[in-house]
């Protein structure tokens, strides 16, 4: 994964995987959308503002040094397939990758290059959080499919 070289060799790595009923095209637009908002647990990591439930086309137009969440940075990107982001402590990659039928797995891997006394309740908490949203995308990507039928 892109975000592999981003921090040194003692992160801790965390991968969490999705399958989701939609093409990699509209999943990949959901992972631009969060450029504005993080779509887990929004009253947590949101400050109770709701993560926009509609997709904004003008989020698609990526840049190095973009801001996503509010606490990123756009490292990388390739169109259609993933998104890198860091921070000084933190890198990611949002893989999306088709499956079999119209479908598509998205894959995410987060390094967390804190000590590990720092880096290992994080990562639980990460679980968490990354869970939800992965859920959400996959909610909201899955019904702009069928929304289109």
């Amino acid at each position: 994964m892109p975000c592999d070289s981003a921090l040194s060799r003692r992160a801790l790595v965390c991968d969490r995987a999705v399958s989701i009923d939609a093409p990699p095209t509209v999943v990949f637009a959901w992972l631009c959308q969060l450029r504005v908002a993080p779509y887990s647990y929004d009253l947590l990591d949101n400050f109770g503002h709701r993560s926009p439930r509609e997709r904004d086309p003008e989020l698609t137009k990526l840049a190095v040094g973009q801001r996503f969440m509010g606490l990123f940075d756009l490292a990388g990107f390739t169109p259609g397939e993933q998104i890198t982001l860091g921070s000084s402590h933190v890198a990611v990659t949002y893989a999306v990758r088709p499956t079999a039928g119209a479908g598509s797995r998205l894959h995410v891997r987060a390094l967390l290059g804190w000590p590990r006394w720092i880096a290992v309740p994080l990562a639980f908490g990460d679980l968490l959080m990354m869970r939800k949203q992965l859920l959400t995308l996959k909610e909201l990507a899955e019904r702009e499919v069928r929304s289109a039928v």
